[in-house]
């Protein structure tokens, strides 16, 4: 049996249903490399009474090592926020099926939820882009192309940070190519917000000459909010940031 418990945004998110299911496992990994999380593997230890296996991409994706434990007994998989939100969860399910061993998934809090703590209407998104580290030879942009066709249709854009990436890296990316495809883009203003869930949430509204010259704190995302907002997310943005 193979259980995906999300942990939600904060080190407390954690459900009973998760905590209840979690003794009865025999094996618990944590996925390290989709998110990065605003807590350490000692402190969800501590939480939930159980030595982690920490799990990069090449244990979840390629090797057979989660799935072949859970042919013979019970074994969760701790995923940061919840554990559908990303397609690499979903294609270890697919796998599990295949191989004949039940899944079963416990949801908790996500960051597409949580961006509504800033005041823009959560059915108003659009497409979802992510901002991918840039190689020497190698610079992705799709993620400004989403931005375009998210402004077609007066739609908000989600923009995830890669991890390993800093929010500073991220944002001179997207000044980079506005500079070079559409500079009116830089007198828009967007929104970073800096450890959604947890504690010591912030968002900080503004253009991205202001915004890129700011520290800003992991886990973290950028959303560009569309040409036309609604007067009550106009008041929100000006309040809560």
């Amino acid at each position: 049996m193979l259980y995906l418990i999300g942990l939600g945004l904060d080190k407390k998110d954690i459900s009973l249903k998760a905590l209840e299911t979690l003794k009865q496992c025999k094996l618990v990994y944590l996925e390290t490399y989709t998110n990065a999380m605003p807590f350490s593997i000692k402190e969800i230890e501590k939480i939930i009474k159980r030595k982690i296996i920490p799990a990069d991409r090449k244990l979840v994706e390629e090797k057979s090592e989660i799935l072949e434990n859970a042919k013979k007994k019970k074994v969760a998989l701790l995923v940061s926020g919840d554990p559908l939100a990303a397609t690499t969860h979903i294609d270890l399910i697919l796998r599990a099926k295949k191989m004949k061993i039940k899944t079963k998934t416990i949801h908790s809090a996500s960051i597409f939820t949580a961006i509504a703590d800033t005041g823009l209407q959560l059915y108003k998104f659009g497409k979802i882009a992510s901002i991918a580290k840039w190689q020497p030879n190698f610079r992705p942009d799709s993620f400004y192309d989403i931005i375009k066709g998210n402004d077609s249709i007066d739609a908000h854009t989600l923009i995830l940070i890669d991890i390993g990436l800093s929010v500073k890296e991220a944002l001179g990316y997207l000044d980079s190519i506005a500079k070079a495809r559409d500079p009116g883009f830089l007198e828009r203003k967007i929104v970073v917000c800096e450890q959604l869930g947890a504690k010591n949430q912030k968002f900080f509204v503004g253009k991205l000459a202001t915004l890129i010259n700011k520290k800003h704190k992991l886990p973290a995302c950028v959303i560009v909010p569309s040409l036309k907002l609604h007067f009550m997310e106009e008041e929100a943005l000006s309040k809560f940031a």
